[in-house]
Parts: C-alpha cells; sequence; structure tokens
C-alpha cells in the first residue's frame, strides 16, 4: 500500500556556526527567530507551526534531516515498516524529541543514497504571529508545506524508486545535457510531489553527494517583491550568489539561489506552478531555466574564456 506523504515539515541542520545562521536567516532570509528549544537547539520560523528549522549546535555543517508529514499514526506505522523492509535503518525518536519537535511521533531513516530524513505525524500550530526582522510580507506554506529539499544521488535509480514506493510522486522527469557533446549522457533528475500543490516536495539529481548532505532547500516568498529584497539583502551581507534572478521551465518559480553557512544552497522564489497531485500528468523538461540562472561555475567558466581570450 502506498502511503501519502503530505508535505514538508521542518528541516534539521548541524553546525559550528550559530552565529553565521543566526545573521543569515534572520538579517539576509528575514524569517523569524523563535528562540531555543529545552536541548538548546535554534529555532526559526516562517509561519503558525513553532519552527521549520532547527538548527542544532555540531561539529560539521550539514542538513541532518529534511522532515516529511504524513497523515495519522498508523501511516506512519505502515510506512516505517515499508522502508525497514527495504533495509533502510529506522529509528524511533523517544517521546521528548519528538515532543521538541512538535510532533506527535517521529521516527528518523536515511535514503539508498544516505540523505537524512524524518517522517512524522501530529504536527503542531500555535497563534504567534510571523513577524520578519527584514520586512518579508510572508512565506507560502500550508498545505504545501515549508518548502523542497533537493538531494544528490549518484544511485540515481535506486534511491528514485525508493521515494516513489514510499509514496512521492512524479511530476517532472528530466534529463539536463550540461554540454553540447551529442555523446554526452546527460544527467537524470526527479522533481516528485507530495500530496499537495507544490510542484516539488523533494527531488533527485544524478550526482555525487555534498558533504554539506543536501543540494539545496527552498522557501517560497509571498511575491516577487520579497524575492528581490531578499536577493539586495545577500549582496548587501556579502552571502555568495549560487544562481542569478531567473524562472524555471518546470515549476515556473521566479527566484534565486545563494549560499548557506552550511554549504548547500537556499532558493528563494515567488509565483509558481500550483500543481492538483491527483490528476497531475509527469513532463520531461528539456533545460532547467526559462530565463536567467546562470550558476556561479557557468559564470566562473566564462570568465576563465574570457580571460583566454585576452592573454
Amino acid at each position: 500500500m502506498a502511503m501519502g506523504i503530505k508535505a514538508l515539515g521542518y528541516v534539521v541542520i548541524a553546525t559550528a556556526k550559530a552565529a553565521e545562521w543566526r545573521h543569515f536567516m534572520t538579517q539576509v532570509v528575514g524569517v523569524m527567530d523563535a528562540g531555543h528549544a529545552p536541548d538548546g537547539a535554534a529555532l526559526y520560523r516562517i509561519d503558525d507551526r513553532p519552527f521549520r528549522f532547527r538548527i542544532e549546535a555540531g561539529d560539521t555543517e550539514r542538513l541532518l534531516a529534511a522532515a516529511y508529514e504524513v497523515g495519522d499514526a498508523a501511516e506512519l506505522a505502515a510506512l516505517r515498516a515499508q522502508i525497514a523492509a527495504l533495509g533502510r535503518p529506522v529509528a524511533d525518536l523517544s517521546a521528548e524529541d519528538a515532543s521538541a519537535r512538535g510532533v506527535a511521533a517521529c521516527f528518523r531513516t536515511s535514503d539508498p543514497a544516505g540523505n537524512g530524513l524524518e517522517f512524522f505525524h501530529g504536527d503542531t500550530r500555535d497563534h504567534v504571529a510571523f513577524v520578519s526582522p527584514a520586512g518579508v510580507s510572508g512565506f507560502v506554506t500550508g498545505a504545501m508545506g515549508m518548502g523542497h529539499a533537493v538531494f544528490a544521488a549518484l544511485n540515481f535509480d535506486e534511491t528514485y524508486a525508493f521515494y516513489k514506493g514510499i509514496g512521492f510522486g512524479d511530476t517532472d522527469i528530466p534529463r539536463f545535457h550540461f554540454s553540447d557533446d551529442p555523446g554526452d549522457p546527460g544527467m537524470g533528475f526527479a522533481f516528485m510531489h507530495a500530496q499537495n500543490g507544490r510542484h516539488h516536495s523533494v527531488a533527485l539529481g544524478q550526482m555525487p553527494a555534498p558533504p554539506s548532505g543536501c543540494v539545496h532547500l527552498m522557501l517560497e516568498m509571498k511575491t516577487q517583491s520579497d524575492v528581490g529584497k531578499c536577493h539586495d539583502r545577500m549582496r548587501l551581507n556579502k552571502v555568495p550568489e549560487s544562481a542569478t534572478i531567473g524562472r524555471h521551465v518546470n515549476d515556473q518559480t521566479f527566484g534565486f539561489y545563494m549560499q548557506t553557512p552550511g554549504g548547500f544552497d537556499l532558493e528563494v522564489g515567488s509565483d509558481p506552478l500550483v500543481i492538483d497531485p491527483a490528476t497531475w500528468v509527469p513532463t520531461a523538461h528539456l533545460q532547467p531555466s526559462e530565463w536567467g540562472h546562470v550558476w556561479a561555475w557557468q559564470k566562473a567558466m566564462e570568465e576563465q574564456a574570457t580571460q583566454g581570450e585576452t592573454a
């Protein structure tokens, strides 16, 4: 029986740079400092959930887990059994740890590429008003969850089959070619939706896993103006830009990418395509972006080429 994954609920990050993260989250992204959990983890909120980012002190910089919600205790138990049967390690969180995450129950696991995941049921909301310290008008969450996570998987087919098997649906399954070589086999990607209107709640790229444990996380702001102002804050705070402002072909998101203190990227976007997960027919787009999104590595290659011409 295929489970239904509702949405991305929260993420857990380890860092030795807590102050850098705090500055990045509040002053650059513009999310709200939600204080600390009883165990000392720093919490940040973007809406009426007590937190969406849980940042734990550690001696490493990495995304420990993207946490996805299921419907109820029975679905969580069935999913846990299914993942264990697939040979993945599963560890139940204590009642105390689940409560610190604002959930009724939760277990930790990883996909076949080793990317960290948590699954939970029984989410929490409160009545604290979201106020952005940087003036962001708001983030789009609700039924669509906090955004999406993108992971790397060299064992692409096996990892993709895992996500399909546990209840994610295909939205866009392209192969991207980043060179003009006709013999280039291209790179497999999978953009997969949960049971909500967000184009993808998880995505996979056929590439080596980065040390940060994540390719990027995405947050959706309410307006293009919010995104543009965030882009200004990135520049003024000298945060490395990973990709210029652009618009994606597949999910139509208008936005840009910047580097987090954890080494992975944060995509900040607005105005995406909203799908109906029940009737969506999977696509296979030929290129990632309709316009823009010049990546830092592309810029570097262009500069090298220009230097070569002038040498």
